[in-house]
């Protein structure tokens, strides 16, 4: 009896000290998050002129990876000049029934009309036509949601924002990610040097992979946003295919280098928030896990700037809307402009993207003065920025049948 006493009283302080760790486990990932209030105050500020969701149950996340040289480890990449920009920004969609994943990228160099915003400081900026990247320097994350929001009419239900640093911690949780290149790499600038064929990237090298301009591709920024989309393939399909998600000590480091530079708002700043979010994301197929490009061009008048290419785009956005599918393609020729836009010169030139002749664009401009034919999606206007339509027959019934975008799968191989 005395043994049985001391068996149960023995089973107890086990029990008592791994629920003691797992609540200190979870309280320190929780910690790691910082909760983005500013900018939930300021989107319930506008809460009547956001879009109003309508399947109940999909989700939209914003997802926004910061330059910026402040914090720990991130001074190395330049320094830290006060603001900081959107050095990338994907759109991601998970289907109400949890069976796909989609995730758009917005080039930070797309012209859009900017709302006009609070900055930091406490002062406003006026509505204008700029790049995207604009609204995320001058206005932070609201800014930046309320912008992509009249760009698309989707609403985005939570944000996320990570850094170069959150982003190598996560690479290297997971020990590298397998990629597979055409030829050797050596940027000095990004700190790059890979063979050709398979390599493994650590979380160092990863960061230099996606950002570099100069030694891969053709320079442009579409380009670097497939390298990205390749690589986040590639992440997922590592994450899933090494049981990560289902054996605790492999997740614990991922989760811990995934929260340790995350900032969210407020409803996903915790554990049990994001675990609401992706819990059935486990479940979905790596083929149905897509990467898009938005269809977009060379802008009209800056080539080192991008434009939507219509009704494309806007069938896009209505699938997203309406929760409906949309299929990858290979083929990004009918999007990309032909003359290599999007220069790793831009980086230089003024977040508005604007011309630099004195009269600052022509007198007329496409379809200016024209009328607007039922297949129509877009008419530009004085201020240069497509104007939509009323959006009201895509909510109902989207395009049918299912469009293809340029991207691909987390399912595809590497070297494929």
């Amino acid at each position: 009896m005395r043994w049985l006493r001391g068996t149960a009283l023995g089973a107890a302080v086990l029990v008592t000290a791994a629920a003691g760790i797992g609540w200190a486990v979870y309280v320190k990932l929780s910690d790691n998050i910082t909760p983005d209030e500013a900018a939930a105050a300021e989107l319930r500020r506008y809460e009547k002129e956001r879009p109003t969701a309508l399947v109940k149950g999909a989700q939209n996340i914003l997802l926004i990876g910061s330059d910026t040289r402040a914090g720990d480890g991130n001074t190395r990449y330049g320094r830290d000049s006060g603001t900081e920009r959107s050095d990338t920004m994907i759109l991601l969609h998970l289907a109400a029934d949890r069976r796909s994943a989609t995730a758009v990228s917005l080039p930070r160099d797309l012209m859009v009309d900017v709302p006009g915003c609070h900055r930091p400081d406490g002062s406003r900026t006026e509505p204008t036509f700029a790049m995207l990247n604009y609204a995320y320097e001058t206005g932070g994350p609201a800014c930046t949601i309320r912008t992509v929001e009249k760009l698309t009419d989707i609403r985005i239900d939570h944000h996320a924002v990570v850094d170069f640093s959150g982003f190598k911690a996560m690479v290297d949780a997971v020990d590298g990610v397998e990629l597979c290149l055409k030829k050797p790499v050596n940027d000095k600038d990004a700190g790059l040097r890979l063979p050709a064929g398979r390599v493994t990237l650590d979380g160092e090298q990863a960061l230099g992979y996606v950002r570099a301009r100069k030694s891969l591709g053709d320079g442009s920024d579409t380009d670097r946003m497939e390298r990205q989309q390749r690589f986040l393939g590639a992440l997922v399909s590592k994450v899933r295919g090494d049981d990560v998600l289902l054996n605790p000590v492999k997740l614990y480091p991922v989760l811990d280098a995934a929260t340790s530079s995350l900032t969210t708002d407020p409803a996903l700043a915790s554990l049990r928030g994001l675990y609401q979010l992706v819990r059935g994301l486990r479940e979905i197929p790596t083929e149905q896990v897509r990467f898009l490009t938005v269809p977009r061009e060379s802008y009209v008048y800056n080539a080192d700037r991008d434009q939507l290419v219509e009704p494309e785009a806007e069938k896009l956005f209505a699938r997203l809307r309406a929760d409906q599918p949309v299929a990858v393609a290979k083929d990004v020729s009918r999007y990309s402009g032909a003359n290599g836009a999007n220069s790793a010169a831009a980086d230089s030139r003024s977040s508005t993207g604007r011309p630099e002749s004195p009269t600052g664009r022509p007198d007329s401009l496409p379809g200016d003065g024209s009328a607007v034919q039922s297949h129509d999606y877009v008419q530009y206007v004085s201020g240069g920025a497509p104007k939509r339509r009323a959006h009201t027959a895509a909510f109902v019934d989207p395009p049918s049948p299912t469009p293809s975008f340029p991207g691909n799968t987390a399912a595809e191989d590497i070297c494929g």
